[in-house]
């Protein structure tokens, strides 16, 4: 118990310790690109170790529960959200979150976003659905999810500091799966405040548990 706290500890303090040197508000998610590849072995290294630790290795199973609510990104090696660290047009990516409501197999993630001049604020949001994955040879689901990504929204909040629901949001499309595979997630570590998945496509995603969505 005490091993795997402290190692929790090390990891949500390895991620904070770079964000200051970058000095990126520690409420926005790091990517692997923008730190050094010493910084980014050093957090891949601590989350193998307390994923050794996992205390629901079946989470599918024994931890559901745990998975509802509101989580927000502190750390991610995915493409798509490297993606949203490269925006055109000024705009930054701000807080991250992923809402997951197991009892309508479905979530959404929502990236909020500000123009470098403050003078704009809004978001991108993807909804899906998901189902349990159940490996060969097993009776029950263990730790993976396959995920259908549904649709894409594009809003603006606020112009100059004025709220705009006119333009909430102002743009929906579907969203793109990926082709010939199907995306999935494993969840290789959860407990009461922290989650760890791993992409099909091998990408690490690192969040905290929230009561809420900070006020963009």
């Amino acid at each position: 118990m005490n091993s795997r706290l402290l190692l929790k500890q090390e990891l949500l303090d390895s991620i904070s310790k770079v964000a200051q040197t970058l000095n990126i508000n520690p409420q926005y998610p790091i990517t692997d690109t923008l730190i050094s590849r010493d910084d980014s072995l050093k957090i891949e290294k601590i989350t193998l170790n307390l994923e050794a630790l996992n205390p629901f290795p079946k989470p599918l199973v024994y931890g559901v529960n745990l998975l509802d609510g509101i989580w927000q990104l502190n750390y991610s090696t995915a493409r798509e959200i490297r993606s949203l660290n490269k925006l055109p047009l000024g705009l930054k990516l701000r807080q991250v979150y992923q809402i997951i409501d197991t009892q309508k197999t479905s979530f959404f993630n929502v990236a909020f976003v500000e123009h470098s001049s403050g003078l704009v604020k809004g978001y991108v949001k993807v909804t899906a659905t998901f189902s349990p994955q159940i490996k060969n040879g097993d009776l029950l689901p263990q730790d993976t999810i396959n995920v259908n990504f549904d649709k894409r929204f594009l809003a603006i909040q606020k112009i100059v500091n004025i709220k705009t629901p006119i333009f909430e949001p102002v743009k929906v499309f579907n969203a793109r799966n990926p082709q010939g595979r199907i995306p999935s997630l494993k969840v290789t570590y959860i407990d009461e405040s922290m989650r760890i998945g791993r992409g099909g496509d091998g990408s690490l995603f690192i969040l905290s548990k929230v009561n809420k969505i900070a006020d963009s």
